[in-house]
């Protein structure tokens, strides 16, 4: 009889001394997620979902304003590989969208630092750059809700709130106009095309290249070639 394995050591997520934001970032079950690749990506898809996400989380954990990056994720393959970058991984994803488990990721943040702003950031940057993301941050208004439109200027890519005050995310489609009837300040931002550049088609994936993206959806990308 073969032995049992011994468990591997949880990785432990990664909080900044002296940082203030805390970020939430929701990650489709891969099978399921950017669909709208499919026709170019193919098999390699779920491959590439997870490279975004991973360049994505790298970039925010470099950022030095972030303190800590909750990922709201069922997948396991996933979860493991953005826990071992230093992320806190919540597995107990609710059931009823995005923006659910975005509301659920907030109320973890919440609870982990009270006193702390937070944001919740799409998890298809692949291009993010920590610097860019330092400024948006910094570009929030003390005491308000705030979000930053994505590169066609429907969607959003991120959106923030002081502490003490509701995300209340309203993602998904034509979210810009939501999210501001809903009371929160566009950031009108120049420099900052990195946070904006979320990637759901092949079109959108080539800008993402054309900007420069992380080593992981740089070697995804290669393998489509």
């Amino acid at each position: 009889m073969t032995p049992p394995q011994p468990e591997l050591p949880v990785p432990q997520p990664t909080v900044r001394p002296g940082a203030r934001w805390s970020l939430v970032l929701p990650v489709k079950t891969l099978a399921r997620a950017k669909t709208r690749l499919a026709p170019f990506a193919g098999a390699h898809r779920p491959r590439l979902a997870l490279a975004f996400a991973l360049d994505t989380v790298t970039a925010a954990l470099a950022c030095p304003a972030v303190a800590q990056v909750l990922v709201v994720s069922k997948d396991r393959e996933a979860g493991a590989a953005l826990a071992a970058l230093g992320a806190l991984v919540l597995a107990d994803e609710p059931g009823d969208g995005l923006n659910e488990a975005l509301s659920h990721g907030a109320d973890q943040a919440r609870r982990l630092r009270p006193d702390a702003p937070l944001a919740a950031l799409s998890a298809d940057l692949p291009a993010l750059r920590a610097a860019e993301l330092t400024r948006v941050l910094g570009a929030v208004p003390p005491g308000e809700r705030a979000f930053l439109a994505d590169a066609p200027g429907e969607g959003t890519t991120l959106l923030a709130c002081a502490e003490g005050r509701r995300l209340d995310p309203a993602f998904g489609g034509a979210s810009r106009l939501r999210h501001a009837a809903g009371g929160a300040r566009e950031l009108i931002l120049p420099g900052v095309p990195s946070v904006r550049r979320d990637v759901d088609t092949a079109a959108d994936l080539a800008e993402a290249l054309a900007l420069g993206v992380g080593p992981h959806t740089r070697a995804a990308a290669a393998a489509l070639v």
